[in-house]
């Protein structure tokens, strides 16, 4: 399914499921998330290759994820911060730049990853999430942890462990919930006992 989002270049990569505060100031963004807000609609986020995220162009990604606002507050230095959440993964089809400089995508939404269990080789990956999610776990809201979905035990590594953001993004755009573990498990450098 085709669908036109605006889209948010970004130094970062957004997982569904995954958390995303930003600080707003440019008219484009301001512009952007108040309509977002006003319709209940999303925003796509994809990690810039070129250019920056302030000013300007910039180029992504082809995958990228939607982003739902779920808070916002103003911020100690007057400007608007956001709390968004990524939803669904998609690949960019187009990508139009409008008058004020905003992003337009034509995207074709990805399905889902199915819930799987965690093979038994890899479940020491769940065990290290569970220590994790003690510091980060405030961050994702009253979503209950879900420890025995390979998947989300994947997404949630690859946000919050310190891999550079081409790895993050070759995370996001694997296919399959138990090979993202097992390079996950290989950038670890854990081995069986």
């Amino acid at each position: 399914m085709s669908v036109v989002l605006p889209l948010f270049p970004l130094n970062t990569v957004l997982f569904p499921g995954g958390p995303l505060r930003l600080r707003i100031f440019e008219p484009r963004y301001l512009d952007m998330v108040s309509r977002c807000m006003r319709e209940s609609s999303n925003f796509g986020v994809a990690l810039i290759t070129e250019g920056r995220e302030a000013g300007g162009t910039a180029r992504t990604t082809s995958i990228g994820t939607t982003a739902r606002i779920v808070d916002f507050e103003r911020l100690d230095d007057g400007l608007l911060g956001i709390t968004a959440r990524g939803e669904q993964r998609f690949s960019i089809l187009e990508v139009k730049t409008q008058g004020d400089g905003l992003n337009i995508a034509n995207v074709s939404l990805l399905p889902d990853e199915p819930a799987m269990e965690i093979p038994e080789d890899l479940g020491i990956l769940a065990e290290l999430l569970k220590q994790a999610f003690v510091q980060v776990g405030a961050a994702y809201g009253e979503d209950p942890p879900m420890f025995e979905n390979a998947s989300w035990v994947g997404m949630r590594l690859a946000e919050i462990l310190p891999l550079p953001m081409p790895e993050k993004q070759q995370c996001l755009e694997m296919d399959h919930a138990v090979d993202r573990l097992r390079l996950l498990r290989e950038r670890l450098d854990i081995r069986q006992a």
